[in-house]
């Protein structure tokens, strides 16, 4: 299994446990661990059970992701400033916005 395929194919379902797991908002900080033990405790939910070691390296990969898209801003090597918000369809705002 490609853990970083999940996470990428059910984001907005990731966030939201992320978000009722470990409060998280727009413009809050995201620290690495607090990302690496969520994406942990989230595969527990789907019975996968992941080693800290994989936890680590999917969460940095999917960081790199994110900070791609613009979603994160990296703040130091271990810290994010988050760059949208939790539970929005950044697709239907992008189709609103196109067709303005």
């Amino acid at each position: 299994m490609n853990y970083l395929d999940v996470l990428k194919k059910e984001s907005g379902i990731f966030w939201k446990y992320f978000e009722a797991k470990y409060k998280l908002f727009y413009n809050s900080n995201l620290f690495l661990r607090d990302l690496q033990y969520a994406i942990q405790r989230y595969f527990e939910t789907k019975n996968v059970y992941i080693s800290y070691s994989q936890a680590e390296t999917t969460a940095l990969e999917f960081v790199k992701e994110l900070e791609k898209e613009g979603d994160l801003l990296r703040l130091d090597a271990h810290t994010w400033r988050v760059n949208f918000h939790i539970g929005s369809d950044k697709k239907e705002e992008l189709v609103e916005e196109i067709n303005e």
